[in-house]
């Protein structure tokens, strides 16, 4: 199942010449270096290690493609004093630097900003409006609507032939094409939102073609003329004057060089008095040139919304005015929040509104800013157990979670989308498990998690298979074996890299020490995406995110006559869901709030215009909602498949605890599944568990009452029948979600038959207080989940990630030393830091100067036999879980034997009453054949774990440590091999 087409869909977000975030670069970010605006690729191929992880720069498959220059320079398209950086892709206008044949080697596909569309020629910038949609296909069945390209006019130097049409600039929202053939140059400035586009012209005058026009309006530097349906301005500075020369309209600009046009929102006005006060309006405005725009938003976590305030900086070219037009999309205009603004108008909104394929677009005339406050509906790791916790329904979740106890995974592929499905559902399936005890299907489930993220995560010498390669000149990070054009067209990696990333937030709630050793690489992940520091030399700044348009893109180049497009929104949600997750488990805060940043302004966008919020999908279309938007409209389709089912459920999948925000209108909802099984004519017959799933967001009991009917139906490729009737039944309990924000991410209320349920999760090590705006209170402690209200209930076992070192616990109110709650005798902190010793004590003290030899692997091949090795005890220890992991580090070498590999085993008995409590298995080791101490720690990752923690009571630990591969021994360094016990 492809999310894009083999051509591509997508979008992405270039960084900002300038207003850039001091944030400072994390991870691998300082192995990048900018040379004369390129980044520098390295002399040669290496592996570039990244914590415990590692990535390659080594071309093992594919890389992006594109028109022949772009083949030795992706920066061929941009011009020399261009932003340095990486290249800008998945954008609106992206078809414009990643040029493709199909579209243009020379200039562009068409570039829908809205209000307004481009097409760039060989002489200039065309300009369109098209007011009405355009329908094709068939009404109630497969079919698109778009507002295409249809050109009005083209701003043009008279003479100009440029060879072809680069990049000068850009911003948040804008973008600076640039022509030039020796004699004559011009550069325009566009953007989303800006009914004004403004031009620096040389070497001739500033031409206007079109194929016909009617002025209505010339005086000096100002004209209004109709040029196809459209109204538009132009404006020259003081002393220039137009001439009118039968279908073109010429100026010398007075010499200054200068000129605005703007596409007046006239749009079924009759009257020549009305298009002039129209256009008298906007005069003021005209010379107020836009150099940057940015995007600034802030998570108020107290109130439960985004604030994103979008500022434009202009600078005068006569006059004083800094105001500008700015045309808002539904999404933003819906929770307006404040203006600011300069000149006359001020930035009032107008009256007129500007027709676009989203709907219509409300002007701010003169603004400077606008600020929107955008509700957080709140993401969890998954609904409570609130139904399946207990009685008929635990028994018949805890039958269905032994049929995939063996395989969580059920990998379907090898690339990096597939292995994304597989770990998904692994997640989800570890998540439940973990609220209903179901403990070893949840550490099954998290062993295969962590095996798979260790192995793509790490690259060696020479492999191909299973890892990420950089791509300095691209500035990208590309996941082999690829899929769905996310190498050669950089496609879709918010897509397949988020599922990653919410398995790595899972495994981090359970397993801090692996997410310590290898965040920096799932942080690469995130920066590659969706990067969130606009100084990252390595990524560009929001590569999939439309800072305006408030959605993902999933085409790599864009290069479609209908623009960019993106299915999937559930899926680029699924990547917001999982930064506020890994975020918040890591307690790292610029992430999590990237995160609601990303999710929040998303899930407006998506209820307006995938599921009609707004109103723009015509009524003779037949549909309600869309399987696909396009720059220019939307389509009921996908690239994949027909199926009416598949066309609704690609909006839908995965279905996760970050996916509430479906369910933010009920009856739409409703509706919706209504409408799928008119079009099918009856109920679904394939993804029947993605559409109950989403019905019991708007109808539980009608949704559970689907599933137990039929619970022999074919699972989706990335779900599992435990996660789906757990999530059915529990939501048939809670009702739907509730109009209610929380002071923390991870929380969510439900109005359903027992009244009203508030949900919060931890993932972190320390208790945790949740309020709500309704009043309700709930208290939760580390690493659970607790509902208040309808429903009672608490569960999890997670360890949680760390404590915010911001925020720790007060010192000043310690514990009353001399009054302590635990009557045990603790052994000594000290004592657990342990010591190998070659008398098979794990000692409190220094293991001595020696070296205990281990033999040669015994067995079978990467088992061993831990016989042949060292095996140390300590018993009699007591103490307190901390509530984080082993950690250890040994002293070791192979000599000159070559292809040993050693590993380390330890097991916890808590109450040495003759059984293992907690045993971990650890990768081994592959110890190079040069004399010297190479160390090994818990960063090799564990490759597997059984059973869970708890405190020491007169407890026995045992640590063995022996070669699973290779036909030489080795040798421990007792002295400075140490194994430092969790407890305290």
């Amino acid at each position: 199942m492809t999310h894009s087409p083999p051509v591509a869909p997508g979008a992405a977000r270039p960084r900002p010449p300038r207003r850039r975030r001091g944030a400072a670069v994390t991870g691998a970010t300082a192995l990048a270096v900018a040379v004369a605006g390129l980044l520098a690729p390295p002399a040669q191929a290496e592996i570039r290690d990244v914590g415990e992880g590692s990535y390659t720069t080594d071309a093992v498959g594919p890389r992006p493609e594109g028109c022949a220059p772009l083949a030795q320079d992706p920066r061929a398209f941009l011009t020399d004093d261009a932003p340095a950086g990486a290249v800008p892709t998945n954008d609106w206008w992206s078809s414009l630097v990643f040029k493709r044949e199909g579209a243009s080697c020379q200039t562009s596909a068409p570039l829908h900003a809205h209000p307004v569309s481009y097409q760039p020629t060989a002489d200039g910038l065309g300009l369109s409006v098209t007011e009405q949609p355009v329908l094709s296909g068939t009404p109630g069945g497969i079919g698109e609507f778009h507002h295409p390209y249809g050109e009005d006019v083209v701003v043009t130097v008279d003479g100009l032939q440029a060879p072809v049409v680069e990049v000068a600039d850009w911003s948040d929202w804008t973008v600076t094409p640039s022509w030039s053939d020796g004699a004559q140059s011009l550069r325009a400035t566009i953007g989303h939102g800006l009914p004004f586009s403004q031009y620096r012209v040389s070497g001739g005058d500033a031409v206007l073609r079109t194929a016909a026009v009617r002025v209505w309006h010339h005086e000096g530097g100002q004209i209004g003329f109709t040029a196809g349906n459209t109204d538009y301005a132009a404006f020259a500075p003081d002393g220039a004057t137009w001439q009118v020369e039968g279908t073109r309209l010429r100026s010398s600009l007075a010499g200054t060089g200068y000129l605005a046009v703007v596409a007046l929102p006239t749009a079924g006005v009759t009257s020549d008095d009305a298009r002039r006060a129209s256009l008298r309006a906007h005069a003021p405005y005209a010379f107020a040139e836009v150099v940057d725009t940015v995007a600034e938003p802030v998570y108020d976590e107290d109130d439960g919304v985004v604030r994103t305030t979008y500022r434009v900086e202009t600078e005068p070219v006569q006059g004083s005015v800094r105001g500008t037009a700015l045309a808002l999309y539904p999404h933003q205009s819906a929770f307006l929040d404040g203006v600011t603004g300069d000149g006359p108008a001020g930035g009032d909104a107008l009256e007129a509104r500007h027709p676009s394929p989203r709907g219509e677009m409300t002007t701010l005339l003169g603004a400077t800013s606008f600020t929107t406050e955008t509700p957080f509906t709140g993401v969890l790791p998954e609904v409570p157990a609130v139904v399946t916790g207990g009685g008929d329904a635990n028994a018949r979740l805890d039958a269905l979670l032994d049929q995939v106890a063996a395989d969580p995974l059920d990998q379907r592929g090898t690339d990096t989308y597939w292995t994304g499905k597989a770990l998904g559902r692994a997640s989800r399936i570890a998540e439940i498990a973990d609220q209903v005890d179901r403990t070893e299907v949840r550490d099954t489930a998290l062993a295969e998690i962590r095996e798979v993220l260790t192995d793509w995560l790490t690259a060696e010498p020479g492999e191909a298979e299973q890892l990420f390669s950089y791509d300095a000149g691209w500035g990208t990070l590309i996941g082999y074996p690829a899929s769905y054009g996310s190498d050669k067209e950089l496609n879709d990696h918010h897509f397949h890299y988020g599922y990653f990333i919410l398995a790595a937030a899972t495994l981090a709630r359970f397993d801090p020490q692996w997410a310590q050793a290898y965040g920096d690489m799932v942080d690469l992940l995130i920066r590659d995406a969706n990067g969130y520091d606009r100084d990252d030399t390595m990524f560009p700044y929001l590569r999939d995110f439309d800072v305006y348009a408030g959605h993902d893109w999933a085409s790599g180049h864009g290069a479609f006559g209908s623009g960019n497009n993106q299915e999937s929104s559930s899926e680029g949600m699924n990547f917001a869901s999982a930064l506020v997750q890994w975020g918040e488990a890591t307690g790292d805060r610029e992430i999590r709030d990237h995160g609601v940043y990303l999710h929040a302004t998303q899930a407006a966008a998506i209820q307006q215009y995938w599921f009609d919020g707004s109103g723009a999908i015509p009524d003779e279309f037949g549909h309600t909602q869309l399987g696909m938007v396009w720059g220019s409209g939307g389509t009921w389709s996908t690239w994949f498949s027909g199926a009416p089912e598949m066309i609704h459920g690609i909006n839908l999948l995965p279905i996760t605890g970050g996916h509430l925000y479906l369910g933010q209108r009920p009856d739409d909802v409703r509706a919706n599944y209504a409408e799928l099984e008119d079009k099918v004519g009856g109920a679904p017959t394939v993804w029947k568990d993605i559409h109950w799933s989403y019905l019991a967001l708007g109808d539980g009991p009608a949704a559970l009452a689907k599933l137990n009917a039929d619970q022999g139906y074919t699972v989706e490729e990335g779900e599992s029948r435990p996660h789906t009737y757990h999530w059915v039944a529990n939501l048939a309990g809670l009702g739907t979600l509730a109009d209610v924000q929380a002071d923390h991410p991870l929380a969510a209320a439900f109005d359903g038959p027992r009244g009203r349920t508030h949900v919060a999760a931890n993932l972190t090590n320390a208790p945790l207080t949740v309020r709500f705006d309704d009043g309700a209170v709930v208290e939760v402690p580390a690493g659970r989940t607790v509902t208040t209200g309808g429903y009672t209930w608490s569960g999890g076992g997670g360890v949680g990630g760390p404590v915010d070192p911001t925020d720790p616990t007060d010192p000043t109110d310690p514990t009353d030393p001399t009054d302590p709650t635990d009557p045990t005798d603790p052994t000594d902190p000290a004592d657990f830091v342990r010591h190998l010793t070659a008398d098979g004590e794990l000692a409190p003290g220094a293991g001595g100067s020696g070296a205990a030899t281990i033999g040669a692997a015994a067995g079978a091949d990467a088992v061993g036999d831990p016989a042949t090795g060292l095996t140390v005890e300590a018993s009699g220890l007591t103490g307190d879980h901390t509530g984080t992991g082993t950690v250890f580090d040994l002293g070791v070498d192979a000599g000159t034997a070559v292809g040993n590999g050693t590993r380390l085993r330890i097991s916890y008995d808590l109450t040495d009453d003759g059984s293992w409590d907690r045993v971990e298995t650890y990768h081994y080791m592959a110890t190079d054949p040069v004399p010297g101490w190479e160390r090994y720690t818990q960063g090799a990752g564990l490759m597997s774990v059984r059973g869970g923690w708890g405190d020491l009571r007169d407890g026995r630990v045992r640590v063995e440590v022996w070669n699973v591969i290779g036909r030489g021994p080795s040798t421990i360094d007792l002295a400075s091999s140490t194994v430092t016990l969790p407890f305290e």
